[in-house]
């Protein structure tokens, strides 16, 4: 539980850096000062938005497909395509994982 107020001063473009930077790392301007102040990685992998956003469409069909044959509405899925999208995202995955070390 954070209890203590601290504030300071900073110029209007070093606070639209901050806002920028926090912003991108996806935490609040609190969280990624106190990252920076005590030493902690504050580590910005670009590319991975749209790899989550792959990866939930893929997770919602597999849920769609799921309930139908639930409903035995379907009896037989072909999943190959969906396989060689998810060795895709794999491999980006990997590659910005490298890049990153």
């Amino acid at each position: 539980m954070k209890k203590k107020p601290f504030a300071f001063r900073i110029s209007e473009s070093t606070y639209q850096s901050l806002k920028r930077k926090a912003k991108r790392g996806h935490v609040t301007m609190t969280e990624f000062l106190e990252r920076a102040i005590t030493d902690k990685d504050i580590v910005v992998v670009d590319g991975v938005q749209e790899l989550i956003n792959e990866l939930k469409a893929i997770g919602r069909n597999l849920n769609q497909l799921t309930t139908l044959a639930n409903m035995d509405r379907i009896n037989i899925v072909y999943l190959s395509e969906t396989k060689a999208q998810l060795s895709d995202i794999y491999e980006k995955l990997s590659a910005l994982c490298q890049v990153n070390r």
